[in-house]
């Protein structure tokens, strides 16, 4: 049942205080009276992951950028700060690092030989440009040109971590807390959860399958700005049917506890999670309670307009098995960026300016962490979210991670300052050494370093049969491969048919039309698909044809798909690619790139307006899983184009937003992705190609027999397919929980520069992301636990 209209969004009337419920107390069992500490919900087991959006401006990550994420995932919560283009999640679940280095190739390799590439282009969801190499390129990207070591830390981690130390030096509109709820103060229904907030975050609903046995609590009356709040809290235990609940603690406004019950759950105790909750066999063996019974209690204490509030409350009713229509969770209630959430110990402090759960006790307590998520939503009610928002709680949180990462590192050895840190002394801080392979050939700064184990081979071959040795006994690693460049000619020439072949992948001729056609009608229903480069009007058939020249490859497959083989003024049309040498492969070319692990969870649309991602962001219910909005600017005018990308943690959040944004209520064109987004951005940087250059044409007869001998030898397109699947062996080889990084450094020469592409993954992580339905809604599920579970801490 949904919040009272009339009600939500306004502030009690003067005078007016809003009803409390009476502080009676319903039973608190004496053994846990005293120092009673309990836990909050045990997390499952976390594996580190990154973040499915980069930051990088134009999709491009320089060298430094590069060596921010090493030092980071060497060190981690340490005096090395995160790396600004990405987010590395529960960086200690690391097993080790792995870059691979293909000297020699560039992202004009990768592209030009894309369908080889098969399980590069498949297993590395993570893809981003690298600048054209120095003259050593492993120098940039380890740090070594940057010598200054200083033992202490850095001023900027000493001191208070008062949240007045943080200063606001923020734009108070980019605050996730106020464009939730705006500047001003809200009354208590604006604060409630919506049935489809619940509904998005799994709350139990009545309906649902997975709910039939739940009991509700009964509350259907009108919800009101003066209804009374209780602060409510849960711990379980695990026995074989899940987490079943050992304790309840209710606490009034006012702070007065009104219920606090051990309950004995109806199966085997398999872990009572000791360590969390301070729950023991002797403790819960005398205890007769069972779960019928607290809801029973529940039901006949709380009122009908009763608001529960709590911290990840979703996690508490399950445990009740109870259906409650109106909470307040303190974990969305205090908003933060990118769909992360605070956890309840920081916002006590912060908030409230008191510490609970603290480390000197066994446990915590139940009744402190209902009493503080209560205190938290009457602080949001009395001050509004803009007294919130200026206490600028991101930057907050992220200064006390690094004072307690400054903290634990005090007892090093040698603690390095981080601007100018090599990821050498990093590993020599926590006394670990770096593995380097690589040819005898290659010279690099790296091999003669300090604190780097160097090995050098004949070959690429023994490279990669030593690497299967050495990578398990390191914690970071660099292998590099070295491979002949192409020739300055053959560049220039695969340069010219990249562009070409894009050119022409994004071409299509539709007809035949009749000749009394409308044009204006047909160019407007082109248009439609996505933005065109060039429309004309073909008159050299019998009947007339249009070719259309799009900017991004999705809408000329968008056309194709939608208008190939339908009736226009009676007239049977077909909409094509042209055949070329160049286009021969296209159909394989389109669905690998569908297949693309980076392309899974995003997609295209066309015939976005101006305030497209504000009604987007109004609705996000509707859109789970939304991690990014990629608005295209027109590179002369910088206006916003008509047409974006929307990226999803998964494939089945992507096709659920696809299914809905193409439907009737938003009436878009959409289809998946197929450009990655770095490719994207490089593609709109190259001149457009009308005709084709007189260069590039089919081989001539004579030479057929001589190409194919070369096909059959040492032919780039046979290196690319060989050695991709060979890290690809080896990838598979690496444990779990390995952050591979593939670099192709890009090219150099007095010919000119080619970019540079990287490939970034972890392995477990990798491997969950099958592109499978089942499989994603089964990841998504436990994404989702293992973040919420953690909150509490």
């Amino acid at each position: 049942m949904e919040p009272a209209g009339e009600g939500a969004g306004r502030h009690p009337k003067k005078g007016r205080k809003r009803r409390r419920a009476p502080n009676r107390l319903v039973r608190a069992p004496e053994a846990m009276r005293a120092g009673w500490n309990l836990e909050e919900r045990q997390p499952d087991a976390k594996r580190a992951r990154l973040s499915t959006i980069l930051f990088a401006e134009n999709c491009e990550v320089t060298h430094s950028q590069l060596c921010e994420l090493l030092k980071y995932a060497v060190l981690g919560k340490s005096t090395v700060p995160k790396p600004s283009w990405c987010q590395l999640f529960h960086q200690n679940h690391l097993n080790n690092v792995v870059v691979f280095v293909l000297q020699g190739m560039s992202q004009l390799h990768f592209y030009r030989f894309y369908l080889e590439f098969g399980f590069l282009r498949r297993s590395f969801r993570h893809k981003f440009r690298l600048p054209p190499p120095s003259s050593n390129f492993l120098a940039d990207i380890i740090g070594l040109q940057k010598k200054q070591i200083n033992g202490h830390l850095p001023r900027t981690m000493e001191g208070s971590s008062s949240s007045a130390n943080v200063k606001a030096t923020f734009n108070l509109q980019n605050d996730p807390i106020i464009q939730k709820f705006g500047f001003k103060r809200v009354g208590l229904t604006r604060c409630l959860l919506t049935k489809e907030e619940m509904k998005t975050f799994h709350f139990p609903l009545q309906g649902f399958s997975d709910c039939e046995n739940f009991v509700p609590t009964k509350c259907s009356g009108t919800v009101t700005d003066n209804s009374p709040l209780f602060g409510i809290d849960c711990e379980m235990c695990l026995t074989p049917k899940g987490r079943e609940l050992t304790r309840i603690s209710l606490v009034a406004e006012g702070g007065c506890c009104v219920m606090d019950e051990l309950v004995k759950p109806d199966n085997k105790i398999l872990d009572y999670l000791t360590s969390f909750s301070g729950i023991t066999k002797t403790v819960l063996n005398p205890v007769t309670t069972k779960l019928k019974d607290v809801q029973r209690q529940l039901k006949a204490l709380l009122p009908p307009d009763a608001v529960l509030v709590g911290h990840s409350l979703d996690l508490d009713l399950r445990a009740l098995k109870m259906i409650h229509p109106y909470v307040i969770d303190t974990s969305l209630l205090y908003v933060r960026e990118q769909g992360r959430r605070f956890k309840l110990k920081f916002l006590a402090k912060a908030i409230l300016g008191k510490d609970i759960q603290c480390p000197n006790r066994i446990g915590h307590d139940a009744i402190e962490d209902a009493r503080t998520s209560l205190e938290l939503a009457c602080y949001f009610l009395k001050y509004g979210p803009k007294k919130i928002a200026e206490l600028n709680l991101e930057a907050l949180a992220s200064r006390q991670e690094l004072q307690a990462a400054g903290r634990e590192l005090k007892n090093t050895t040698e603690v390095v300052q981080q601007p100018n840190t090599s990821v050498l002394e990093c590993l020599d801080s926590v006394g670990q050494k770096l593995l380097f392979l690589t040819r005898e050939t290659d010279a690099s700064e790296l091999s003669s370093s300090r604190n780097c184990q160097s090995i050098k081979c004949l070959s690429n071959k023994e490279v990669l049969e030593q690497a299967r040795v050495e990578i398990p006994l390191f914690p970071i690693s660099i292998v590099q491969f070295s491979f002949e460049p192409f020739s300055p000619s053959f560049t220039e020439e695969m340069n010219k048919r990249m562009r070409v072949k894009w050119s022409e992948m994004s071409t299509v001729y539709a007809g035949p039309f009749s000749k009394n056609c409308n044009l204006k009608a047909l160019k407007r229903l082109f248009k439609s698909f996505g933005p065109v480069r060039s429309m004309t009007l073909v008159l050299e058939t019998h009947q007339p044809h249009l070719c259309i020249q799009y900017e991004v490859l999705e809408a000329a497959q968008l056309a194709i798909e939608t208008l190939d083989s339908v009736l226009v003024d009676d007239i049977c049309i077909k909409v094509q690619r042209p055949v070329t040498e160049l286009t021969l492969d296209c159909d394989t070319l389109v669905n690998e790139l569908e297949r693309d692990s980076e392309n899974r969870g995003t997609i295209y649309l066309s015939g976005v307006s101006e305030t497209f991602k504000e009604h987007l962001l109004q609705q996000p219910t509707l859109f789970f899983g939304l991690e990014a909005v990629i608005l295209p600017k027109d590179l002369k005018s910088g206006k916003q184009k008509k047409y974006c990308f929307l990226k999803f943690r998964n494939f089945g959040s992507a096709q659920r937003a696809l299914d809905i944004l193409t439907g009737k209520d938003w009436k878009l064109r959409g289809r998946h992705a197929l450009t990655p987004r770095h490719l994207h951005a490089w593609l709109r940087g190259l001149p457009p190609e009308s005709r084709r250059p007189p260069g590039i044409r089919v081989l001539p007869p004579p030479s057929e027999q001589q190409a194919l001998q070369v096909l059959k030898v040492d032919h780039p397109k046979i290196a690319a397919w060989r050695w991709g699947r060979k890290i690809g062996k080896l990838y598979h080889s690496l444990c779990p929980g390995t952050l591979c990084l593939i670099l192709l450094p890009g090219t150099k020469s007095t010919h000119g520069s080619l970019s540079g592409l990287g490939l970034m993954g972890i392995k477990d992580e990798e491997e969950s992301t099958i592109p499978n339905m089942s499989l994603a809604k089964e990841e998504e599920r436990n994404q989702r636990l293992r973040e919420e579970t953690s909150l509490q801490d």
